[in-house]
């Protein structure tokens, strides 16, 4: 691609009522990382000169939740023209190329975008045998399998773009044209604001249409090409069902990579990753595994069914659930398990080491090769504070155990089944800390002879 600098300009000004939010709607999240986010990734990976991000009402939100733009406010939404025009105007004497994006398009991959900026670098071809002739606008289009009411780009006899044309004024054959406008275009610096200044509001709306520049374009014999991308490239969210479409084929994406890469998943389809999932090899998920953001996972880790995942490190061989979740600042070590209806946050459970049953472990350390029973609570919060729980190297921990945190267990210790430990355990003692058991001979009888007549008496009342 030739090297050329370009500025980047997202238009992101929308109210975005369809999503009915207070959230921004560039800011709702595809598997676990908001929208937006994933266009400036790609846009970064390109280096540009700027970018400039046009916002609205909720500047605010925006502005609080990324990082290394330029922002610029477009009060009254006037249109995409407007939107480009105010954009350009703030990049003040900035004379390199723009390409014009949409916040809520966040899937373009980078290749699109380099082929738009290479094709703007072209000699323009089929307008004039001039070779100093140069094109000035290159449109992204795309097809869609249901062309519905998009605009459609309509192209002359040598290829180059002649017109956009909104659906609800194009002709029955018009319409008939598969090729459609995704709204996004590259454009020549040194043309930009030129062009942006004579676009009008003459229409119904009243507002800068974006699309009019390219008659302006032609009218100066620059060349008006179209680069095509395919329908899940150029795919924008603009409701919640649009956001669930985006989250389905992103999670379809995800799927298809994990198993090239050695993943086994016996139904594909029930599990989610996240933008982040980080996958090694022989890799066994099963059904209904859901992983949140920030989670790694090394070779030949089970995850078994129903279990949920965020926030935490499984280390090689580790076997995890059924009904398991990992809360964020777990880490769990080679060869460890984490079994049915086990919860773990913000701990670190050593290699070998197992916790199979019911359990809640929090603020904890588990030494390596350590036996966690059923039923076990580290009780690491007392209404105000959290507190460390620390237990040693080949532990045995009772069934039915409630470790009063801050409190340690000595590497080999012992704890007895139904204790409540509220003290420190010195290592390879067995502590046992619950009351005595009580024996009252008899006393089943009497006492359901007594709530048997009691019974019957109110049921004659």
């Amino acid at each position: 691609m030739p090297h050329t600098d370009f500025a980047a300009i997202i238009l992101a000004a929308g109210k975005g009522t369809r999503m009915k939010s207070t959230i921004h709607k560039v800011l709702h999240p595809v598997g676990g990382k908001p929208m937006v986010k994933y266009l400036l990734d790609t846009v970064n990976c390109l280096k540009p000169a700027k970018t400039v991000l046009v916002v609205g009402a909720d500047k605010a939100q925006l502005e609080h939740a990324i990082s290394g733009v330029d922002f610029v406010a477009q009060i009254e939404q006037l249109g995409t023209g407007h939107a480009a025009k105010i954009a350009v105007d703030a990049l003040s004497d900035f004379a390199g190329d723009i390409i014009i994006l949409f916040g809520d398009v966040p899937f373009i991959p980078k290749h699109i975008m380099q082929t738009m900026i290479a094709k703007g670098q072209e000699p323009c071809e089929g307008l004039s045998k001039d070779n100093n002739r140069q094109n000035g606008i290159v449109v992204l289009g795309f097809r869609p399998k249901d062309p519905a009411k998009y605009g459609r780009l309509i192209t002359d006899k040598n290829g180059m773009l002649d017109r956009i044309i909104e659906y609800k004024d194009a002709s029955e054959a018009e319409r008939a044209i598969p090729l459609c406008n995704s709204g996004m275009m590259w454009i020549k610096g040194s043309k930009a604001k030129g062009w942006l200044s004579e676009i009008q509001n003459n229409n119904a709306a009243g507002e800068y249409y974006l699309t009019d520049i390219v008659a302006l374009a032609r009218r100066d014999t620059y060349g008006v090409v179209v680069v095509e991308a395919a329908e899940n490239d150029v795919l924008g969210i603009n409701s919640r069902e649009d956001l669930a479409r985006a989250e389905a084929a992103r999670q379809q994406l995800w799927r298809q990579a994990a198993l090239d890469a050695g993943v086994t998943m016996t139904d594909p389809e029930t599990v989610y990753f996240s933008h982040d999932t980080k996958l090694g090899t022989d890799i066994t998920l099963e059904p209904g595994v859901f992983l949140g953001p920030n989670v790694s996972i090394e070779d030949g880790v089970t995850i078994k069914a129903y279990s949920h995942i965020e926030g935490a490190t499984l280390s090689k061989g580790a076997i995890i659930g059924p009904f398991a979740r990992l809360r964020p600042g777990a880490e769990i070590g080679k060869n460890a398990k984490i079994g049915n209806f086990v919860e773990v946050k913000k701990a670190i459970i050593s290699d070998d080491a197992k916790v199979n049953h019911l359990s809640y472990i929090g603020d904890a350390e588990i030494g390596a090769g350590a036996n966690i029973g059923a039923g076990t609570i580290t009780c690491n919060y007392d209404g105000f504070m959290k507190y460390p729980t620390k237990i040693g190297a080949g532990v045995f921990i009772g069934s039915n155990s409630a470790l009063v945190a801050p409190v340690s267990i000595g590497p080999g210790a012992i704890v007895g089944a139904g204790s409540v430990v509220t003290k420190d355990v010195t290592a390879d003692a067995l502590a046992v800390a619950r009351g005595k058991q009580h024996e009252v001979k008899g006393y089943a009888v009497k006492f359901r002879a007594t709530k048997a007549e009691e019974k019957a008496k109110k049921t004659k009342a």
